[in-house]
């Protein structure tokens, strides 16, 4: 897609949270075994947050990230590279 959408100036990002705590994840059989899990494994050692993760997609659809295309960005306080 950002090959495609790239030839009109649009850029195509993915964002991956790691567990955030929710009404719907509450549904989510053994979630806080998981979010338990991120907690202890995760370098930064803490949950992400909803705020988070909305701040680093405003960041990508500003000037300041102009160059920043296909990418998939882990907002998870480092859990991907150890979970």
């Amino acid at each position: 897609m950002a090959a495609e959408f790239g030839l009109k100036m649009i850029r195509v990002n993915s964002l991956s949270p790691g567990p955030i705590s929710t009404r719907a994840t509450s549904g989510i059989g053994h979630f806080d075994i998981l979010m338990n899990r991120a907690v202890e494994l995760a370098p930064e050692h803490h949950l992400v947050s909803l705020e988070e993760v909305g701040a680093f997609a405003a960041f990508l659809v500003c000037d300041g990230a102009k160059s920043i295309t296909a990418g998939i960005h882990y907002v998870d306080g480092g859990y991907h590279i150890v979970g």
